[in-house]
């Protein structure tokens, strides 16, 4: 009976180490990876001047296409930013990269073809049901 209840006794004691050892190693994995202060404080400062762009572009008045064309860039630079850095989506692996950010993309070329077709089925309209006089 003495070395049966030794060899529990090893047991319980192995357990305890192999345990101890596990919520050590979770730990460390629940911490998480850290990134330097540095990196955010970057990506500020970006974002900082990406906003100042966007609003000279109403201060100096610019009209049309190129307005918007670069309120829409900047818009999407700053919004990359956050998306990569803020949201961590660039440490992420590549196939969560492409269920997130895919779709929009997709939607936004489906918007494009709309608009191309636009014209087309505006003008097929014109003709078909006559200009009103």
């Amino acid at each position: 009976m003495t070395n049966a209840a030794v060899h529990v006794e090893g047991q319980q004691h192995s357990l305890h180490t192999h345990l101890h050892d596990a919520l050590a190693s979770k730990a460390t994995h629940t911490e998480g990876q850290q990134h330097p202060i540095k990196l955010y404080l970057v990506v500020w400062g970006w974002l900082f001047v990406l906003s100042t762009c966007s609003y000279l572009v109403d201060y100096f008045g610019l009209h049309g296409y190129l307005r918007w064309s670069l309120i829409l860039l900047f818009m999407v630079l700053k919004a990359g930013l956050i998306v990569a850095v803020f949201m961590h989506m660039a440490w992420e692996r590549l196939a969560l990269v492409y269920a997130i950010l895919l779709p929009p993309v997709l939607v936004l070329v489906f918007v494009a073809i709309m608009v191309f077709e636009s014209d087309y089925t505006h003008l097929i309209r014109v003709i078909f049901f006559g200009s009103p006089t």
